[in-house]
């Protein structure tokens, strides 16, 4: 079983709109988290319906963003790279496929979230390559709960 914990929390209220760090998400399954931009299909999430989403949370790893800080000697902050939940000490590429709890919520590895354009603009067009592999999960909500920073994000055996 691995383990890790929630360090930071982000979400954007509108398509577009800078991220605002969130002192906690409530997440809910088929739906997604409440209050972002594309709870219950608010905006388009991959032209996928609510009900059959499968990237309902973005996470990544806290450590991949400060390597590629001082890389290349920048200083971005984290919510910058646009994933919803920044994690600390679990590797998020072996959650592929796999279920796990974070915070009251249970969910699924669906895929990595690899970089895109729009991140390339928002943030330096250096991610693109750098991060291949590293710019982390895509997981669907299994089970609706509650997230926080300092939650255990732990693998399951459901």
């Amino acid at each position: 079983m691995q383990n890790g914990i929630v360090e930071s929390l982000f979400l954007a209220p509108q398509q577009d709109a800078p991220v605002q760090q969130q002192t906690s998400l409530q997440v809910l399954a088929g739906q997604g988290i409440r209050g972002d931009r594309y709870f219950l299909s608010q905006a388009p999430l991959s032209g996928t319906p609510a009900a059959n989403r499968k990237e309902d949370l973005t996470l990544i790893d806290a450590a991949q963003l400060e390597h590629f800080n001082e890389h290349f000697g920048l200083r971005i902050p984290h919510g910058d790279f646009r994933r919803n939940i920044i994690t600390r000490g679990i590797d998020l590429n072996a959650l592929v496929g796999k279920r796990f709890r974070v915070g009251t919520a249970l969910c699924e590895g669906m895929e990595l979230c690899e970089p895109c354009s729009k991140l390339a603009r928002t943030v330096s067009r250096q991610v693109l390559p750098h991060l291949v592999h590293r710019a982390g999960l895509r997981a669907a909500i299994i089970e609706s709960g509650d997230i926080e920073p300092g939650d255990t994000i732990e693998t399951t055996d459901i």
